[in-house]
């Protein structure tokens, strides 16, 4: 199988390509250097010279209040730019997987969200993505897979930023009235590869098992830093002021996905620990080999 990856130096690139490297998959590695999205011409060409089987299309506009400021960026990375690689996809008939988002989905009901949930964006950053979901689904052959909350060594997250302020010992106040559940890139890598892998089309869920609040989340950092939890004060969205809403109730229903896949989704309190002591990712055991 030879799989071109789009942002593959992101948060979540860095990670998913040595991992299906080392599953035995050909990987073309395109960061923004090697292919521009938003270069729809470039774009068309780099898909038509390399020929893949598969495009992972990672590459995204991820700064969520930056995107209120300047809305047409967003649009223009998210939006066009996945429209620009599902149009270069369906000319070959090449199958497009593209990561999403829990943004794009409707959390006010309060309970875990079906990959058949109805879309409810709140600001410019959940807009294009939105945006770009529709664009793959006017495509060839496509599937969508969401997730959120994510975090490993690739690039900045929430998990890796409360363990230098568990480091250091700074307290610092956390929103108490958002839940999710924050989850390794490494099970997002393995997950896609099951899918690809097995042929699957349509929209999927990943995401750690169980749910927390970014206060609970933050607790448990500094916990498993040996800090005092005491630290970290909670506070609501309001009072924090960030420029983009987010959504109150952002749990994914990911038992689709673990049925398909034939796994267990591991918990997220016991993936964090993991991750904060000792650097280690979990997964899913689809992928063996070490990367």
């Amino acid at each position: 199988m030879r799989v071109a990856v789009t942002g593959a130096r992101g948060l979540l690139g860095s990670t998913l390509v040595p991992l299906w490297r080392a599953a035995g998959v050909e990987v073309l590695a395109w960061a923004h250097a090697d292919v521009d999205v938003t270069d729809r011409a470039a774009v068309a060409a780099a898909v038509a010279t390399a020929r893949p089987d598969v495009i992972v299309h990672l590459a995204a506009w991820t700064d969520v209040d930056g995107a209120e400021g300047v809305p047409d960026r967003a649009i223009a990375v998210n939006r066009d730019g996945t429209a620009a690689v599902a149009a270069a996809a369906a000319q070959r008939g090449t199958v497009l997987a593209h990561v999403s988002t829990d943004y794009v989905l409707d959390g006010s009901a309060g309970r875990p969200l079906p990959p058949d949930g109805r879309l409810a964006p709140l600001g410019a950053y959940a807009r294009s993505k939105a945006e770009a979901e529709a664009a793959v689904r006017m495509a060839g052959p496509w599937l969508i897979v969401r997730a959120g909350w994510l975090y490993g060594p690739g690039g900045p997250n929430f998990v890796d930023a409360m363990r230098e302020r568990a480091a250091a010992r700074q307290p610092v106040r956390v929103v108490d009235d958002q839940r999710g559940a924050p989850t390794p890139v490494r099970i997002v890598a393995e997950a896609l590869y099951g899918l690809v892998a097995g042929g699957a089309r349509g929209v999927w869920h990943v995401a750690a098992a169980g749910e927390a609040t970014w206060w609970a989340v933050a607790r448990a950092v500094f916990e498993a830093c040996g800090a005092d939890p005491a630290l970290v004060a909670p506070c609501t969205s309001a009072e924090l002021g960030r420029p983009a809403p987010r959504p109150t109730y952002a749990v994914l229903d990911c038992s689709a996905t673990a049925a398909r896949l034939g796994v267990a989704f591991p918990r997220w309190d016991e993936a964090v620990t993991a991750y904060v002591r000792g650097g280690a990712q979990a997964g899913l055991g689809l992928i063996r080999a070490a990367a």
